[in-house]
């Protein structure tokens, strides 16, 4: 019976720094076509056995979401307008909202479940993370499903 995999989306800070490594290394061959792998893991300081033993299964989150389907949960201040102002991020980056759910708010705090799609030639989902994290109210952007 073959083991099925699991995906999980972690923040930088706690990749271990050979992950960090072979994702840099993986970088450098692509934007240097005439970049061997020795020369790649020489530059990032990395063995290539470590190169080779997780380069398919790492990589950058924002090459893998561009021109998908997010969906968020974010927990707010309920505060006249605030949905408005969420929104209003999203639409900077030019992102389709499929779905939006708000709960009842309780002690002066709501739950909004967004489902959005974000194309590629509009900004990547990292950056649009970052940007609502930074909206005053805002207590936490977590992101519960990628298609």
């Amino acid at each position: 019976m073959q083991e099925k995999d699991n995906y999980y989306v972690v923040k930088q800070k706690a990749l271990p720094e050979v992950l960090l490594k072979v994702v840099e290394a993986k970088r450098l061959l692509d934007t240097h076509k005439a970049m061997t792998v020795q020369e790649a893991t020489e530059v990032v300081d990395l063995s290539r056995s470590s190169f080779y033993k997780y380069k398919d299964d790492i990589f950058p989150f924002r090459d893998d979401t561009r021109g998908k389907t997010l969906t968020l949960v974010i927990q707010v201040e309920d505060v006249p307008g605030f949905l408005s102002q969420i929104l209003k991020k999203i639409a900077e980056f030019k992102a389709n909202v499929l779905t939006i759910h708000q709960t009842i708010p309780i002690n002066g705090i709501a739950t909004l479940t967004l489902s959005i799609e974000l194309l590629s030639e509009n900004g990547d989902a990292e950056d649009l993370i970052v940007e609502l994290e930074q909206v005053e109210g805002v207590h936490y952007v977590k992101i519960l499903a990628r298609e």
